[in-house]
């Protein structure tokens, strides 16, 4: 029935049905796709360690023209800044200090720069070289840039596809466990115990083989719960959020509307332990917890449904009104025409009926 349909075309036909059957068992969802977090991750912790190299690397150079520099700006990026900004320090005077105190955000270090400058003990330096350095502070500002923007993109990736996750422990220590696993579906798939020391495999195996004491905490270290709590209740705060983390990602990983609901009351309950640790003050249950999130979810889900919806019901009252009134038009039309036909026929019956009553009465 098909023209020049050969055996190659009919194979690539059936590879491309079989593709899209797949997809479509498994709900493929383009805006729930963990690679790329993953990948975020991973070039996130490359620009922190290639910024901190540049910028030493920025430091040293421009030391050897203006050293006294180092000590009044100690940040990497404001330095960065201030470089590509004075250039030459003998160009520098009181006509450029309003530029330089928006870089630096403090008139006392503006005018320390200044005095500095006109003291000195650095090298005269070439035009030639300074415009090197120019140019290689600028490349440095531009990472640095690029990292802030590259950690917005993560925190927004992170709202969509692990938004419990991210709202328990936070986005970057989120991302990490999701990038350590594998992928979310692997994550969700762990043990708490397994999630606790993600990470620290090195470390358990050496105290496997040692017969040692093995590790509390992997990634989990990270959070900030960990580091607020003592020092006794380290390892059982670190157990604890690795049972919370275990939840929000398999709630992530296998929910179809995704909602920090169960994220925010799971990042409650680990308050209230730390808080139970320090005062004894006894937390709520995790099946009430639990319940008060369920009723919460399905009020939100309620509420997205109901503000969709308007729309559509509107749409829908004025396509059924349409239907009514066209609906009554027609019913408007048969009733005259009817109408004329009962007219006629009325008549008749009314003759019938006292023809009977004639009949009636002379019997």
């Amino acid at each position: 029935m098909v023209k020049g349909l050969t055996p190659q075309s009919t194979a690539v036909a059936q590879l491309g049905l079989g593709h899209s059957y797949s997809r479509a068992k498994v709900k493929f969802n383009v805006n729930r796709v963990d690679n790329m977090i993953i990948q975020s991750i991973a070039l996130l912790d490359q620009l922190d360690k290639d910024v901190n190299t540049f910028s030493m690397r920025i430091r040293e150079w421009y030391s050897y023209h203006f050293p006294e520099l180092v000590k009044i700006v100690p940040e990497h990026y404001t330095y960065a800044r201030v470089a590509q900004f004075i250039k030459n320090r003998k160009d520098l005077n009181a006509d450029k200090m309003a530029d330089l105190e928006e870089i630096v955000m403090d008139s006392a270090k503006a005018q320390a720069i200044l005095d500095a400058s006109k003291s000195s003990m650095g090298m005269d330096i070439s035009p030639i070289d300074l415009i090197n350095i120019e140019m290689f502070a600028g490349r440095v500002i531009a990472l640095a840039d690029y990292r802030k923007q590259l950690a917005e993109y993560l925190r927004s990736k992170m709202a969509g596809v692990a938004p419990n996750l991210a709202t328990l422990i936070g986005d970057q220590v989120g991302a990490r466990l999701i990038a350590h696993a594998g992928s979310l579906t692997n994550l969700a798939k762990y043990p708490a115990s397994t999630v606790q020391i993600l990470g620290a495999e090195k470390a358990l195996f050496r105290a496997l083989k040692t017969k040692g004491n093995t590790p509390k905490y992997g990634l989990l270290f990270h959070s900030t719960f960990i580091g607020r709590a003592g020092a006794k209740n380290k390892g059982r705060i670190s157990r604890y959020l690795a049972n919370k983390c275990s939840i929000a990602s398999r709630i992530d990983c296998f929910t179809d509307a995704p909602s920090c609901v169960f994220g925010e009351k799971l990042r409650q309950q680990v308050e209230d332990r730390l808080k139970f640790y320090e005062t004894g003050d006894v937390p709520k249950k995790n099946i009430e917890v639990m319940k008060e999130a369920l009723a919460e979810a399905a009020l939100a889900i309620e509420a997205e449904v109901n503000g969709n919806g308007e729309v559509e019901g509107e749409k829908k009252k004025k396509k059924k009104n349409k239907k009514r009134k066209a609906e009554e038009a027609d019913i408007g039309q048969e009733e005259a025409v009817n109408g004329e036909e009962n007219g006629v026929g009325k008549e008749n019956g009314e003759k019938k009926k006292k023809k009977k009553k004639k009949k009636s009465e002379a019997e």
